[in-house]
């Protein structure tokens, strides 16, 4: 008798353990399935919007993918290209727009027939990553929108407390003239009395960019402890300078910034007219977390664009 308890007993065991393995087979089976079908839809997600991933970063704990999309249609090959390979008119555009970048890697595209598209350049840019598409020539054609892998594979431009959640147009980043920090405040008056100011902007790192005139319009970028970044004249049209609504922007200004920045929030916009006729138009933004001022004429003909922060 107490031979079979013993045998009932062994058979039990070997039940329960079996039980247990199948449940974490089952459990397994059940996770890969569901890490599969998600890099099903990311892969998807990156061929239906020609994207590139160029870096990997950190959200709350975990990490992500970074991606630039628009880079190449679905058929376009892409292939590692060394900053050496590049036109010289490359490197020329990027020391003339973004003083102090680091170059972090290049792609070059090319079309079903091996004929070069594009180029698809990454670099760093005051902390922040920055992707530009350049024509086979070297000619600049945009600057790309970014978007982190979790978004891409759900189709989304951003999510609320994400790296680029400022898409949802409220401009979180302008401040009041009376909150900008006393040191900061200091410096500028002490350094440029002669200047009114007209706009305030923090960006990601803490540092503030202040936009003033002074016979033409200046940004100058403060560290919150009070020393100078940079300052850099915008326009040096003289006359009377006027804040601008984005609607107001002549049209072939907004089809230009529409075409060239995807993905761009509009912060703010001056207007610089003299004897009543308008002379210019310039026009901030942000793009990704890199900052731009766009420059137009009277028509809303495209002039020039700073990165200036």
């Amino acid at each position: 008798m107490k031979s079979k308890f013993i045998y009932y007993s062994l058979m039990l065991l070997g039940s329960i353990g079996a039980f247990s393995s199948c449940t974490k087979d089952a459990a397994n089976t059940a996770t890969d399935t569901t890490t599969t079908a998600a890099n099903s839809a990311l892969a998807t997600a990156v061929a239906s919007t020609g994207s590139i991933a160029i870096a990997s970063i950190s959200l709350s704990g975990s990490t992500d993918s970074l991606y630039l999309v628009g880079c190449m249609g679905k058929r376009d090959k892409k292939d590692t290209v060394a900053f050496s390979a590049l036109p010289a008119t490359v490197a020329a555009y990027l020391t003339a727009n973004y003083a102090g970048y680091t170059f972090k890697k290049a792609f070059s595209v090319k079309d079903s027939t091996s004929t070069l598209v594009n180029y698809i350049v990454a670099i760093q840019f005051n902390g922040n990553p920055v992707g530009l598409k350049f024509a086979a020539d070297g000619t600049f054609v945009s600057v790309l929108e970014q978007r982190i892998g979790d978004d891409l594979k759900h189709g989304r431009r951003f999510h609320e407390g994400g790296p680029f959640g400022d898409r949802n147009g409220h401009p979180r980043d302008t401040i009041a003239l009376s909150a900008i920090p006393a040191a900061v405040s200091t410096y500028f008056t002490a350094n440029y009395a002669a200047d009114t100011l007209l706009h305030a902007f923090v960006t990601h790192d803490s540092t503030y960019v202040l936009i003033s005139k002074n016979n033409g319009l200046y940004a100058t970028a403060i560290s919150p402890a009070g020393s100078l970044v940079k300052r850099a004249l915008i326009d040096n049209h003289h006359g009377k300078i006027a804040s601008v609504t984005e609607a107001a922007l002549p049209a072939p200004a907004t089809t230009y910034l529409t075409t060239t920045y995807a993905g761009y929030v509009f912060n703010k916009a001056f207007s610089i007219s003299k004897a009543g006729v308008i002379q210019s138009y310039d026009v901030f933004i942000t793009v990704n977390n890199t900052k731009y001022v766009v420059a137009f004429n009277a028509a809303g003909t495209f002039v020039a664009a700073k990165a200036i922060r």
